[in-house]
C-alpha cells in the first residue's frame, strides 16, 4: 500500500487543499480498520508485528532511495533526525497499540 507522501510526492502543495485532508484522514482511518480487523481476524499479535516491520522497510527503503537521489543530484540532505524519531514514535505508538511490549 502506498503512503500518502509517496501518492502526493510530485504534487505536495495538494494536501493542504481541504477536501483532500479529509480523504487523506478517511484513508487512515480505513488503514487502521484494516489493521484491527486483521488482528480480530487472527487474534495473534506476530500478525500487526509483521505488519508494522513491513511498514518500517518500507520506509526505511525510501529514505534510502531518497538518500541516494540527493547525493546523485547534490541537493541538501534530508532531516535525518526528525525522519529517525519519527520512525521510533511510530514504532512505540504501535507497540502500545497492539499491546507489545518490548
Amino acid at each position: 500500500m502506498k503512503s500518502v507522501r509517496e501518492i502526493f510526492k510530485s504534487k505536495e502543495y495538494l494536501l493542504d487543499e481541504p477536501e483532500v485532508e479529509k480523504l487523506v484522514e478517511y484513508c487512515e482511518e480505513l488503514q487502521d480498520e484494516i489493521v484491527e480487523f486483521k488482528y480480530q481476524k487472527t487474534n495473534n499479535k506476530e500478525l500487526a508485528m509483521l505488519d508494522m516491520l513491513k511498514e518500517v522497510i518500507k520506509g526505511c527503503n525510501a529514505i534510502e532511495k531518497e538518500q541516494m537521489e540527493h547525493e546523485r543530484f547534490g541537493f541538501e540532505a534530508p532531516n535525518y533526525e526528525a525522519t529517525i524519531s519519527n520512525l521510533k514514535n511510530y514504532i512505540y505508538s504501535r507497540c502500545r497499540d497492539e499491546k507489545i511490549w518490548l
